[in-house]
């Protein structure tokens, strides 16, 4: 899990943190 929370850290954007969300829910 923190390898995923690093490489969305390397690459913050709006679609990768709509990924996360649709991941992590």
């Amino acid at each position: 899990m923190r390898k995923k929370a690093y490489k969305f850290r390397i690459y913050p954007t709006k679609k990768q943190a709509e990924l996360i969300n649709k991941t992590i829910g």
